[in-house]
């Protein structure tokens, strides 16, 4: 019997973002993808990704991988269990609530998606990369393409739900299920130490930096992401 596998993109992202993941985990697991497009709340979209493995029988294992914002929704998942899970992954992403620091800076962001999409776009491709991965065009173009899949109202949205995320730190401190926190080494938009204290947080959650990667390490480093969610399965 075949694990489910259930992907949760983060902010400013289609499905695509975990292909090459994805095609790496499709022999050892049915491979599901959360949408996350289309709620106004992080809650919401815990709700509506617990939709996308109602059809499980009991005796499936269903393991839970949540990129950046998609590590939010997963957290909020195990709030309000639909069912058990058998293992967690989080990668690049963070246990903490938005700091009045982050808000103020999301509020800028917000005014600039308005203001420029398209010119966001091109900054957060290169903030969310490792430097070998900016010299690579062509995965560049691809990271791009991704986040320009998602139109601008999405964007504002996904912020707007970010901004006002629940705090589930004592969850997390309580959690009995296994765990593999992943992040980019050069991740600058969450950072690694994030990660760090996420897996302290986590009774037994192994951690695991990804080198030559930062944010994006999931299209930067697919085959070294795959690998460790493989553990899982």
């Amino acid at each position: 019997m075949k694990p489910v596998l259930l992907l949760i993109p983060g902010m400013l992202n289609t499905a695509q973002v975990w292909d090459g993941v994805a095609d790496r985990l499709r022999e050892g697991a049915e491979v599901r993808v959360a949408n996350v497009l289309t709620q106004p709340s992080i809650a919401q979209m815990a709700r509506e990704a617990w939709t996308q493995v109602a059809d499980l029988p009991p005796g499936v294992p269903l393991v839970l991988c949540g990129f950046s914002m998609g590590g939010y929704v997963a957290i909020e998942m195990l709030a309000g269990p639909a069912r058990k899970i058998s293992a967690l992954a989080l990668l690049d992403t963070s246990a903490r609530p938005e700091s009045p620091e982050g808000a103020v800076m999301r509020e800028k962001t917000i005014t600039a998606i308005g203001r420029d999409y398209s010119k966001v776009v091109d900054g957060v491709t290169q903030f969310a990369t490792h430097a070998t991965s900016r010299e690579d065009a062509a995965l560049m173009a691809q990271i791009r393409e991704v986040m320009l899949g998602v139109d601008s109202e999405t964007a504002i949205r996904q912020n707007r739900a970010i901004q006002d995320r629940s705090d589930h730190r004592a969850l997390l401190a309580r959690l009995d299920t296994p765990t593999l926190v992943i992040c980019g080494r050069e991740d600058k938009v969450t950072p690694p130490v994030l990660s760090e204290e996420l897996a302290a947080l986590i009774p037994g959650a192994r951690l695991a930096l990804i080198d030559n990667a930062g944010h994006m390490a999931l299209m930067e480093q697919p085959a070294s992401v795959a690998a460790l969610i493989k553990t899982l399965l």
